[in-house]
């Protein structure tokens, strides 16, 4: 979140764009630090989006105030595309809520993916964004994540699934391979679908669990005894 807010920006920007202030003026009339060599690129940058798009340049629209069709996105991203404008100018111009928006859709349109409808939805970071994937799925959905330095977020967003999926995915990757994002619940083999050592650590695991009940049946009748001398 920016340190200064959109009413101060606003604010400055006027006041700049009026003439009657200088730089280092403003900067003391609205407590910006000490007017160093990077404030001043600063208030050049907010009189810069001031001029091309007024209020609106610092005005951060809410999630889910506007939806955008397949077309309009098109359109957008390649306006981008054409490299005239930044990200963050074109997000403006267009009332979408954050350049990171725009950014993910350039992302879907370069991976080749379908641009869908966009309704603004919850935080990728909800149980809710869960959702089933096959293993074809999941192996694209990891490596796009890892050629694009592992943005677990952007990733999910533009697969619709959650954070902590893509996460999970990318971890098990990365410790077995493509082996690890094969989804094993529901497929327990038979002891006759098994291998030899498979088969004798079943085993072994049946004679604990029977040795662990016979205790407790044992523990069982020294507390009835016991009871019954009472």
């Amino acid at each position: 979140m920016s340190k200064y807010s959109a009413e101060l920006k606003i604010a400055a920007c006027r006041d700049y764009l009026q003439g009657e202030l200088s730089c280092q003026e403003i900067f003391d009339k609205y407590d910006i630090n000490n007017g160093k060599s990077s404030h001043y690129k600063m208030l050049y940058r907010w009189v810069h989006k001031y001029r091309a798009y007024g209020e609106n340049a610092f005005i951060h629209y809410s999630r889910g105030n506007r939806c955008y069709s397949a077309s309009e996105k098109l359109k957008i991203v390649e306006e981008y595309l054409e490299g005239q404008e930044s990200l963050e100018d074109i997000s403006i111009k267009h009332g979408i809520p954050s350049s990171e928006t725009l950014r993910q859709w350039v992302l879907l349109y370069n991976a080749n993916r379908t641009l869908k409808d966009y309704i603004p939805k919850r935080e990728v970071y909800m149980a809710g964004a869960r959702r089933k994937t096959t293993i074809e799925e999941r192996k694209e959905i990891v490596e796009f994540c890892l050629s694009h330095n592992r943005d677990y977020k952007t990733t999910a967003s533009l697969y619709g699934v959650s954070y902590s999926q893509v996460y999970s995915w990318v971890k098990k990757y990365d410790s077995t391979g493509e082996k690890g994002l094969e989804d094993k619940r529901g497929h327990h083999k038979k002891d006759d679908e098994v291998g030899e050592l498979e088969h004798l650590r079943r085993e072994n695991k049946r004679l604990k669990r029977q040795l662990e009940e016979n205790d407790m049946v044992v523990q069982l009748l020294k507390k009835v005894k016991e009871f019954e001398r009472m």
